[in-house]
């Protein structure tokens, strides 16, 4: 029986490719994708209407400023909380299968060796709180809803690989000049949200799929920032731009960034669903349509402010 998705966070990076995957994929068939400004989940209405026919109900909306999470509490805790748990009581009554992502910011970042799915949480964030506390909602009204968690996200949208390549099409067009300064003491796994799109789909297909639970999802190998950054430059034209390692405590922020946000994924690997290396989940990004319109309208913004 082919199953069917709704998707809630469809202009994230990761809705975005869900949606993409859903639209392409055999086994699979898209009944519907909202945004915050379709559904919104912190919203007690979000619910209403949708379709109890659905298959499964894959949740990529969460309140993901990290630094403003810190000020708006209240708004971080709706959208990172109550909403995955109102999304799981719908499942529950509707006997509808749930994914929701989570992230690594629910540990203390502070780790040495890679996070599994058992080690202990312990967020320093409010935005790490309220993911915790979103896990432990779904968890309360759906025990058989699967929780992914990820780090580092790349793909469609705003995210880091566009703020650094922004930083070498100013100095290309003469705009800035100097090294950038990137800091080379905080550790992850960049994660293209392409493949975790695949991942989660393959997971809502597996064998084990009823069973529900942790499971971690990422890119295979850690980096730090820097090695990112440098990955990027050497692979977008502008090899040439150096970039200085530079320590956290040079770019003070209002939340506190984890040291180590590395993610044991053998728990997925045993289920057969195997991510990539980074290096070249980056490579296949760069490569691709989201990637060169990105480039593209950086350039054209940086020329129209001449």
């Amino acid at each position: 029986m082919t199953s069917q998705y709704l998707v809630f966070g469809k202009n994230g990076q990761l809705g975005r490719c869900l949606t993409r995957a859903l639209g392409g994929a055999r086994e699979g068939v898209l009944v519907d994708a909202f945004g915050r400004d379709d559904r919104d989940i912190a919203n007690r209405d979000a619910v209403m209407g949708l379709d109890p026919d659905a298959s499964w109900l894959l949740n990529a909306a969460a309140f993901t400023a990290v630094d403003l999470c810190e000020s708006e509490t209240a708004a971080c805790h709706a959208a990172n909380c109550e909403g995955p748990g109102r999304l799981a009581g719908w499942c529950s009554e509707n006997a509808v299968k749930f994914v929701h992502v989570s992230t690594d910011y629910v540990f203390a970042g502070d780790g040495q060796s890679p996070y599994r799915e058992t080690d202990a949480t312990l967020p320093r964030t409010q935005y790490g709180r309220s993911k915790l506390a979103g896990e432990t909602a779904v968890r309360e009204r759906l025990p058989s809803a699967w929780i992914v968690r990820t780090s580092w996200l790349f793909g469609p949208g705003k995210n880091f690989v566009g703020a650094i390549v922004r930083q070498g099409v100013l100095r290309e067009a003469g705009k800035v000049e100097g090294p950038l300064r990137v800091v080379d003491d905080q550790v992850g796994c960049p994660t293209y949200a392409a493949d975790l799109a695949q991942a989660i789909l393959a997971l809502t297909t597996h064998a084990q799929a009823e069973e529900g639970g942790l499971l971690h999802l990422c890119n295979a190998e850690a980096c730090s920032w820097w090695d990112f950054a440098r990955a990027i430059l050497d692979g977008t034209g502008y090899a040439d731009l150096e970039i200085h390692r530079v320590s956290t405590s040079d770019f003070p922020t209002p939340a506190p960034r984890p040291a180590y946000s590395v993610l044991d994924a053998s728990k997925a690997a045993g289920l057969g669903i195997k991510m990539r290396n980074w290096r070249d989940a980056l490579t296949d990004y760069l490569a691709s349509d989201d990637f060169r319109d990105l480039h593209r309208a950086l350039r054209l913004e940086v020329a129209r402010a001449s």
